[in-house]
């Protein structure tokens, strides 16, 4: 595989991360608006749940697909993605209904499930191990940025416009992006491809101890967020009364906190090692949600609250990350298209589980995810690495 230039490496990066910010937009939009949503499409909230588990375990099937990119280069992974994702986000902005809403979050999940993969192997491709987590921090800033950036004028779009509205600009995004990487990114083809069927990756993935404990760790941490990120909107309207535009802004804020746990991250995993900072936001994740009780009584304390909670699980869900790239090296694609599968499972538990948990208090929540942060921690600590990658010692200048 040819080197690339800093430059040139940066300049992809750029274009990558501008495309995760129309996929995260799509992903994310739902969570803060799930009432309005519901209302526009003439169901009930608990609908709009189910449609988001549906999404999730379908969109597990990305690891089939995943190969493509370490047989075919990750360009071809990342620009399949996009279309698949295109599809869905056209098919709700040209037919909108419930049925064709819940197809644009189901290839959205899947698309991106496949986008997401590829590019993280690019990365592995071409950034070493000990630098890896600066370069995998800034893709999942635009994760972040959607909730600042895009939410709000999601928000705005649903006051004066429909409820499909958002989908036209996503589906626009999307063309764009294809077309920038489809021109600017040059065809590749992985350090350390085989000849090989199509399912020997997925074999090698599922047959690796440390794999499979990463798998698990990933979707406990993911499942403990989504338990309070699907009722999170809801609870700050029956609680405090908050409106379109408000809820638009608390968006913002979470998405201020993500932002800022990424660039922590970025810091963290590299220089403290990439274990050591998933270890450390499960501790703080965990303290986060023992506050609750106490921040959770006014506005100013919910939003607190919801800052801590999502800063905190930016460092998790980051710093694993480029530990993942590295577990299986040979296969990092499949890899990491299984990880980000494992992490959407999660998800679609936390969907299913999160308004059920919801009728009994939003305390029940909170406890729910702090029981699967300590479960993550247990399998985290049974993930090894390859030798040659082993976590660096602690210094006295770190």
């Amino acid at each position: 595989m040819p080197s690339l230039s800093r430059a040139k490496l940066n300049f992809n990066v750029g274009l990558f991360s501008f495309s995760r910010l129309a996929i995260n937009t799509s992903l994310r939009m739902v969570y803060p608006f799930i009432a309005i949503f519901a209302s526009g499409m003439h169901v009930d909230v608990s609908m709009i749940s189910l449609a988001l588990a549906i999404s999730m375990i379908t969109s597990a099937a990305a690891p089939f697909l995943a190969p493509i990119a370490d047989q075919r280069g990750r360009k071809s992974g990342m620009l399949i993605g996009l279309l698949i994702y295109l599809a869905g986000v056209l098919a709700a902005a040209l037919f909108p209904s419930y049925l064709t809403f819940l197809f644009s979050i189901l290839l959205g999940n899947l698309g991106n499930n496949l986008f997401a993969p590829a590019l993280q192997a690019y990365l592995g491709d071409h950034v070493p191990y000990e630098k890896r987590g600066l370069y995998l921090t800034i893709t999942e800033i635009p994760w972040a940025l959607s909730f600042i950036l895009m939410i709000p004028l999601i928000g705005v779009m649903l006051t004066h416009l429909t409820w499909y509205s958002p989908f036209w600009l996503l589906a626009g995004l999307a063309v764009l992006m294809f077309v920038l990487i489809a021109v600017f990114v040059p065809s590749d083809r992985p350090a350390s491809a085989e000849a090989m069927t199509f399912f020997a990756d997925i074999k090698k993935v599922l047959t690796s101890r440390s794999a499979l404990f990463g798998m698990v760790m990933g979707f406990l941490i993911v499942a403990g967020n989504e338990v309070v990120n699907v009722v999170f909107g809801v609870w700050i309207q029956d609680s405090f009364g908050l409106e379109i535009a408000a809820l638009g802004a608390a968006s913002a804020i979470i998405g201020f906190s993500e932002l800022t746990g990424e660039g922590i991250t970025a810091y963290l995993a590299d220089h403290l090692g990439k274990e050591r900072a998933v270890t450390l936001g499960l501790i703080l994740s965990s303290l986060a949600v023992i506050t609750l009780p106490w921040l959770g009584r006014s506005e100013v304390g919910a939003l607190i609250w919801l800052f801590l909670f999502y800063f905190t699980f930016e460092i998790m869900v980051v710093s694993s990350l480029p530990l993942m790239t590295e577990v299986m090296p040979a296969a990092r694609a499949t890899m990491m298209a299984l990880f980000l599968a494992a992490l959407s499972l999660g998800r679609a538990a936390g969907d299913l589980l999160a308004p059920t948990l919801y009728q009994t208090g939003f305390w029940l929540n909170a406890a729910a995810c702090l029981v699967f942060n300590v479960l993550a921690w247990v399998a985290l600590s049974r993930v090894k690495l390859p030798s040659s990658q082993k976590e660096p010692p602690l210094s006295a200048g770190d």
